[in-house]
């Protein structure tokens, strides 16, 4: 009977573990903590399994060399991932149809507003 319930304990920490990391991973390219929330999935998962805590590890790692990276970049091209980063939001708005709501709310009449995952 342990085994079971240790068994089912891994069974949680992998599931409650891989969602969290996965909604950080979809987070990422958006303003705010996507990273901080795959860094928070991977240490409930290394709770638990040894390759998570080796993935944090390498993650971990990996985003700071990409921040040292970002600092030593001249203004106009951290300016561009920053536009980029914007972009990634305005479209994904776009494609859930926000502006479409807008568009609606106000009655704009613009077409060009609603998302063509809305019509």
């Amino acid at each position: 009977m342990p085994d079971l319930k240790r068994h089912g304990k891994r069974v949680f920490i992998g599931f409650v573990g891989g969602l969290v990391a996965l909604i950080g991973f979809v987070l990422i390219p958006y303003p705010g903590p996507g990273w901080l929330i795959v860094f928070a999935g991977f240490a409930i998962l290394s709770t638990e399994f040894l390759f998570a805590q080796k993935a944090l590890d390498w993650l971990h790692k990996k985003y700071d060399q990409w921040a040292a990276w970002v600092k030593k970049q001249p203004m106009y091209l951290r300016v561009l991932i920053v536009a980029f980063t914007g972009l990634v939001v305005l479209v994904t708005a776009w494609l859930l149809n926000t502006f479409g709501l807008v568009n609606w709310l106000l009655d704009l009449k613009q077409p060009w507003l609603v998302s063509p995952l809305g019509r």
